[in-house]
């Protein structure tokens, strides 16, 4: 079959997989329905189905994705790559659906038939010898064309440079020692306008005032995140969530005041949502603000803020309605200032009493930013500094969510780099690395590894862009949940393979390939845990969407 007979299969498996996938989830939204809306008991006792439903919305509009690009750029390498991105979406989806047709209000021989056709496509593209010849061009190629502009293009070399040459000889060190991200680092990124690449020209950013740009924030975060997730990739993050709450919700005088000590990096920034009972259920969270006079006296306890020690202001989300019944519409965003400290442990205390301290947790990985446990104790914050004043109390959690919608893009983006910095490890120790009197790339099983491997960082890193240039468009929140959490799995086969490849000396500190697979089990769980993105953001949405597009029963 020739490139272009091949495409066409691939694309036509694909759209049929799709559309049984599109059968299978108006079925489950039937059976969690209520009313016409999704009953959330109903969907949490159909939970394996929910989170199954996320995950094959997410292979498949990445192979959709992969087959855009392969057609855009060409080339037998990016063809090869697509057409078994498409093969496994496609094998997955059957693989699912045909076990349990039922829970999807399908049988098995619908789900037979629909995929039937595609099903020689499918050997041929997933079958040891397409496998190994993709093998080939991934270890002459690597992954591919990035597919970017000149422009951008141009941005990622300059952004690689300077993470192999300023980064990469300081992770090893900052990693094995817990220490802070060394401040040239955080000067460097801050000269180079990084913190600003979300912020509007007009607040002092880098992002034109009437086209946001996420592409060009994906394409520096992914290289940063290549040289060290914990001591680079992770640096820009807090600002880009900050930024977007400011921009969607904050008042003119905050945003003239906050955006472009941001962009500068003046001002560095956490984020404090989290709390110790109550992760990603925001609606129960107990940290409170009481007016008081002057403005709002904070009190509670916040967890995994990280930077919270060395950051300038914390973004609060906190309870402004003491009315439980308001749930998160009793939310609101403060932006509590405190001094810049440099250790595990920092206290501050304010003239009037009040505190706040916070405390670093020791973690496997991930280290540099160090994440805290922060306590606050009738901490004043003036009532200027609740985003949106009085107008944006109650609205918290909504400026929130834009800022993490970007978060969780960006989050697939430094996911994207952690995997090529494991890909590129991968590949030279297997080419230097003989066994049995051959290089172990040689073996067909490596071969494998490789080729999928470098599958699933170029379908990550395509996948990140077509969502940045919804959310370009103000859309696709549901999207960037989707390739967070795809991206944020898939990173810990990559890393875990790339270890593999190493054998013994890939659980060695000696090599860095341990320190990335320590790294990428942590995606799963901030910027959303994967069980609350699949069934709380996409599923819940998914499915209401179908009711409302295919009929209720």
């Amino acid at each position: 079959m020739g490139a272009a007979g091949q495409a066409e299969a691939a694309r036509a498996a694909l759209a049929a997989a799709r559309g049984l996938v599109s059968e299978a989830t108006l079925g489950l939204a039937r059976a969690v329905a209520s009313g016409g809306r999704v009953a959330m008991e109903r969907l949490d006792e159909r939970q394996i189905e929910g989170f199954a439903l996320a995950q094959l919305l997410a292979l498949v509009e990445g192979a959709a994705v992969m087959l855009d690009h392969a057609e855009a750029v060409g080339g037998e390498l990016s063809a090869g790559l697509a057409a078994a991105m498409a093969a496994e979406a496609v094998q997955a989806v059957e693989a699912e659906l045909r076990a349990r047709p039922g829970a999807w209000g399908l049988t098995r021989a619908r789900v037979d038939e629909a995929l039937a056709e595609g099903a020689p496509f499918v050997e041929a593209a997933l079958s040891s010898e397409s496998w190994r010849e993709l093998a080939v061009l991934v270890r002459a190629q690597g992954t591919g064309p990035h597919g970017l502009d000149d422009e951008r293009d141009m941005v990622r070399r300059e952004f690689r440079r300077f993470a192999e040459g300023q980064v990469v000889p300081r992770a090893e060190q900052v990693h094995r020692h817990d220490e802070l991200v060394p401040r040239e680092i955080i000067d460097a990124v801050a000269e180079l306008g990084c913190f600003g690449l979300s912020i509007p020209e007009r607040f002092g950013g880098l992002q034109p005032d009437d086209a946001p740009d996420n592409i060009g924030m994906c394409v520096v975060t992914e290289e940063l995140s290549r040289g060290s997730l914990g001591v680079a990739g992770s640096l820009i993050t807090r600002p880009e969530i900050l930024s977007k709450a400011l921009l969607m919700g904050g008042t003119e005088a905050q945003k003239e005041r906050w955006l472009p000590r941001l962009a500068s990096g003046e001002t560095m920034c956490a984020v404090a949502v989290t709390e110790p009972d109550f992760g990603s259920n925001v609606a129960g969270m107990k940290v409170a603000a009481t007016r008081t006079e002057g403005g709002w006296l904070l009190n509670g306890q916040k967890t995994w803020c990280t930077f919270a020690g060395f950051a300038d202001v914390l973004m609060v989300l906190a309870r402004t309605d003491p009315d439980p019944a308001a749930g998160h519409r009793g939310l609101s965003i403060l932006l509590a200032e405190k001094p810049r400290f440099e250790g595990h442990t920092f206290e501050h205390s304010q003239p009037g009493g009040g505190r706040i301290s916070g405390r670093a947790i020791d973690t496997i990985g991930y280290r540099g930013m160090h994440s805290f446990d922060v306590f606050f104790e009738d901490y004043l914050v003036p009532a200027d500094h609740v985003i949106g004043g009085d107008g944006g109390l109650g609205k918290g959690f909504y400026f929130q969510m834009e800022g993490f919608a970007g978060g969780r893009l960006q989050t697939a983006a430094r996911a994207t780099g952690v995997m090529q910095a494991a890909l590129d490890q991968a590949l030279t120790y297997a080419a230097e690395r003989k066994v049995f009197g051959q290089p172990i790339a040689e073996y067909a099983l490596t071969a494998w590894k490789l080729a999928r491997m470098a599958m699933i960082v170029q379908t990550a890193r395509q996948f990140t862009y077509a969502v940045a240039r919804r959310l370009d468009r103000g859309e696709g929140h549901v999207e960037a949940a989707l390739v967070k959490l795809w991206a944020s799995r898939q990173a810990e086969w990559v890393t875990r393979e790339a270890m593999q490849i190493h054998g013994g000396m890939g659980y060695a500190e000696e090599y860095d390939v341990s320190r990335y697979f320590l790294d990428a089990r942590v995606f799963s769980i901030f910027e959303g845990a994967e069980e609350v993105l699949a069934l709380r953001v996409v599923a819940r949405q998914v499915l209401q969407a179908a009711l409302e597009g295919g009929g209720a029963a």
